[in-house]
């Protein structure tokens, strides 16, 4: 899982992943986290504080390989943050109502990478603590 280098604001909060449901190292701007697991089937998650909605990719994995996934913020996520920044709280609440139908109602997008541009990216990033 990685999180590609940007701007990201005054303050850098981690994003909360989750791999079936057990937390992964906060994933700040410029870092990435892994875990190693059995062939089989799991679930990335992701949710944020405040935010009304969990972000979820179920995947399917085969013994011997390695995946790899770009974590961004959710196309609902950056509406919220437009819709609370242009109308407060009212604009929250009008940004909520408007996203609720999204096919993804979390905070996170979770995009599969392919092994050679992802090993590319991860060795400009830093491992997330």
């Amino acid at each position: 899982m990685l999180r590609e280098k940007a701007y990201s604001g005054l303050a850098d909060p981690g994003w909360d992943v989750k791999l079936d449901g057990v937390p992964m190292s906060d994933l700040k701007t410029g870092t990435y986290a892994y875990a190693d697991r059995p062939a089989g089937q799991h679930q990335l998650s992701a949710t944020a504080s405040l935010f009304p909605g969990v972000g979820q990719r179920d995947m399917s994995t085969q013994s011997g390989r390695t995946y790899f996934f770009l974590a961004r913020t959710s196309e609902r996520a950056r509406v919220l943050d437009g819709m609370a920044a242009a109308g407060g709280l009212g604009g929250l609440l009008v940004g909520v109502a408007v996203t609720s139908g999204n096919s993804n109602p979390g905070p996170l997008d979770f995009f599969p990478l392919e092994e050679s541009a992802a090993r590319t990216t991860i060795a400009d990033l830093r491992l997330a603590q």
